[in-house]
């Protein structure tokens, strides 16, 4: 059997794509070099250039390339050094351009003006938002990538204040939470609304270890949470990154990828009911990679999304494969 995420694993299952003319900015992936599985320029040309029209994409932080050296609260600013050297590279080249850069700082430090400034000098004009995750892992055992956010972090006024400042100085703010997290968010989210805010991963519901079978439960709570959410003006949603293993779908423990089909099949109703609560011009489909190509191919993957909003307009379509992540993300 091949090994679950490899080229190999992956090109098991291949299909014709769907509508390759349609214009896509991905607006979540992630870059790093780590020993034997670096994530770069290259690879991420790879998958945007596996046939789908992927013209932009947005690097959101991910603890890559971190200062070594130095006070912790600068230490993000290596990630981004790294990463907009990748995107000056990708403005070079025929592939998809790294057009936008979410990088990370504590929002609840003293000193957050001064690493935001610092972002903005060394982003040479690409750097976009913020994230600082509150993901708060109750049971880290079960997870492969457990969050290790502090409990009560939407809570904290200092971080509120931090997500405040964004907003005034119109940044966007970023997050990763659990499913559990989202009644928090949404507290979070109203009281700062005139920031940009974009939940990732849906509130990433959990279908492993103690959450493995609660699916139906968990969901039906989660649509209540979504449209709560969605109440909120200021909140945009990215609709992505339910491939993770965590999310238990388990399609990283078969001989074979899924389809695109089998993938609407487990995770259509994700997506149309947050498209649903928000509307298509507040919601930005996401890759998530590579963190989900552990479970499924890139052009697998926009294929599966293609099937899932093939009912909507021309119009609908090209705002959630384009439009809300340009002007969302100003690129």
């Amino acid at each position: 059997m091949a090994t679950p995420g490899s080229p190999e694993w992956l090109e098991l299952v291949s299909e014709e794509i769907i509508d390759p003319v349609q214009r896509i900015i991905d607006p979540h992936h992630h870059l790093w070099i780590r020993p034997g599985n670096d994530y770069v320029l290259e690879n991420l040309w790879q998958d945007t250039g596996s046939g789908h029209n992927v013209e932009k994409t947005v690097f959101v932080e991910c603890h890559a390339e971190y200062l070594k050296e130095g006070p912790d609260h600068l230490k993000p600013l290596g990630e981004i050094r790294f990463v907009v050297s990748q995107a000056e590279l990708s403005a070079l080249g025929v592939g998809s351009e790294i057009a936008g850069i979410v990088a990370h700082a504590d929002l609840t430090h003293e000193a957050l003006r001064e690493v935001l400034d610092a972002h903005v000098n060394l982003g040479e004009g690409r750097f976009r938002g913020i994230r600082h995750a509150a993901a708060h892992a109750e049971h880290p055992e079960a997870l492969l990538i457990a969050g290790r956010a502090p409990a009560g972090l939407y809570q904290r006024e200092e971080f509120r204040a931090g997500v405040r400042l964004l907003g005034e100085l119109d940044y966007t703010y970023d997050t990763w939470h659990y499913h559990y997290q989202n009644q928090d968010f949404c507290e979070l989210a109203r009281s700062a609304p005139g920031t940009t805010m974009i939940l990732d991963h849906f509130g990433t519901p959990l279908g492993v270890g103690p959450y493995a079978d609660k699916r139906a439960e968990i969901f039906e709570q989660w649509k209540l949470d979504m449209a709560d959410i969605a109440n909120c003006d200021n909140v945009v949603a990215k609709i992505g990154g339910l491939a993770m293993p965590d999310n238990g779908f388990n399609w990283h423990s078969r001989e074979l990828p899924p389809t695109s089909d089998e993938f609407v099949a487990a995770q259509r109703d994700y997506y149309l009911h947050t498209i649903d609560c928000f509307g298509p011009d507040r919601c930005m489909f996401e890759s998530n990679f590579p963190v989900d190509k552990f479970s499924i191919s890139y052009h697998v993957l926009f294929n599966g999304f293609k099937k899932i909003v093939s009912d909507f307009s021309a119009s609908e379509r090209d705002a959630m494969f384009y439009g809300t992540a340009a002007r969302t993300y100003k690129i």
